[in-house]
């Protein structure tokens, strides 16, 4: 049996990391007006602004699986569908997390 508890802090956790690095985005964007392409990339161009929001990524990747998990295994009653769903939901959440890297880290 998976220790809930643990993932409820981890839940926690990950909420407090989102909490805490969308103002800091909300903030930069507000200071520097960014209205092109260019500016964007130039926004989320240094290493630091690069690992946050690749932290963050994960932190919401993480928040996402264990809500969809809980709603899943609270409401879903029949196991194959339910196993389904979480994988279903666990290939789609690691695509977005290959996409977000790649968006970050890609030419």
């Amino acid at each position: 049996m998976k220790n809930f508890l643990w993932d409820w802090f981890l839940q926690r956790a990950t909420g407090a990391v989102m909490a805490i690095y969308t103002p800091i985005v909300v903030v930069c964007v507000l200071m520097h007006r960014p209205g092109t392409f260019a500016d964007w990339k130039a926004l989320f161009a240094s290493a630091p602004m690069r690992v946050a929001t690749l932290v963050f990524m994960i932190a919401l990747l993480y928040h996402a699986w264990v809500g969809m998990r809980d709603i899943i295994l609270d409401y879903v009653k029949p196991a194959g569908v339910r196993g389904f769903l979480k994988f279903a939901i666990a290939i789609a959440l690691v695509a977005y997390l290959a996409w977000s890297v790649a968006i970050l880290w890609g030419r």
